[in-house]
């Protein structure tokens, strides 16, 4: 199946609080997008990782994505080396993705920066038809995302281009609370962690209220890119 966008995070839940409005916007356009988590978040405070397996389909069931896929990759111990590389390139030669977003480049948590350059490593790489990789027995052909985007995540950065999601924050929260063991509840019996407070989900849902307020809608999410963005006219520009 080919995708038009490929989601990756290093946790289930990185990729509903980073950029699950954009998904949601997307599908509803008729986009064909997939997400793929790379650890199962079994070093997580709270929950466990069966637990986080069942509450990343039911955020994926609310986003209507077209695939959800996790490499079990070891939370907070993956590394970017050509075995993790290599297993990456074969999802993206798997679903032929025109556009690719992922973690933040710098941030609080140590997986999202190298789970940004792993993914981004490999979204490169699997365009080197020399790097041979096979699929149920079949040889698979290169090929390379045209865009990698990076969204934002806990810490706080002056997005490149932003996208409105006016319309779409119903689905963004409703898919963060899929999450049931990781984020605010009153009556939860867990440790309490950065991100269970009632605050750390209000600041979610004020980021992208402000990132609205800087591009001029109502609600927006912000990414970062390496690349140069080309535009055709200036009319494309709202």
């Amino acid at each position: 199946m080919k995708l038009d966008i490929l989601a990756f995070g290093a946790h289930p839940d990185d990729v509903e609080l980073g950029c699950s409005g954009t998904i949601a916007k997307e599908v509803a356009l008729g986009k064909k997008v997939g997400i793929i988590d790379l650890t199962r978040g079994e070093l997580g405070t709270r929950g466990t990782a069966e637990i986080r397996d069942l509450e990343a389909k039911d955020a994926a069931k609310v986003l209507g994505v077209s695939v959800r896929e996790n490499l079990n990759f070891r939370d907070g111990f993956f590394v970017n080396d050509e075995a993790h590389q290599m297993e990456i390139i074969q999802v993206l030669r798997k679903y032929q993705p025109d556009i690719v977003l992922c973690n933040a480049e710098k941030d609080r948590h140590i997986d999202h920066g190298k789970g940004a350059s792993l993914v981004s490593d490999a979204c490169f790489l699997s365009g080197l038809r020399r790097i041979q990789t096979t699929m149920n027995g079949t040889q698979q052909e290169a090929w390379r995302p045209k865009h990698v985007f990076h969204y934002i995540q806990w810490q706080p950065l002056i997005p490149d281009f932003y996208v409105d999601i006016t319309g779409f924050m119903d689905e963004k929260v409703n898919s963060i609370y899929a999450y049931k063991s990781q984020f605010y509840d009153p009556n939860s019996k867990e440790p309490e962690t950065p991100i269970s407070s009632k605050n750390f989900i209000d600041s979610v849902i004020y980021r992208s209220k402000d990132y609205g307020r800087v591009a001029g809608v109502e609600y927006a999410e912000g990414f970062t890119t390496n690349q140069a963005l080309v535009i055709s006219s200036l009319e494309q520009l709202k």
